[in-house]
């Protein structure tokens, strides 16, 4: 049985390996999470360049983790897209 997330801004419940996982640790350090083992409170985003630029505007990552994040953070995420 595979797990189910729900993405941060489409709210569509998909399976976790088409999410990236975006967590704030103990310290309020902000890191993406290709393993989804780290601890801390942990946003999904699906993988999908669309759906990122889309929440970077509105900021999604933000409100769900209860923190300024740095807009990188969306590019990273894109960057890791194309090199998949």
């Amino acid at each position: 049985m595979s797990v189910k997330r729900c993405c941060v801004f489409t709210h569509q419940i998909v399976d976790r390996s088409k999410l990236f996982r975006v967590v704030k640790d103990v310290n309020g350090n902000i890191s993406i999470d290709l393993s989804y083992k780290k601890q801390g409170r942990g946003a999904y985003i699906l993988r999908d360049i669309e759906v990122i630029n889309k929440a970077k505007k509105k900021d999604a990552l933000a409100r769900s983790l209860h923190q300024k994040i740095d807009p990188s953070i969306y590019d990273q995420l894109i960057e890791i897209m194309k090199g998949e």
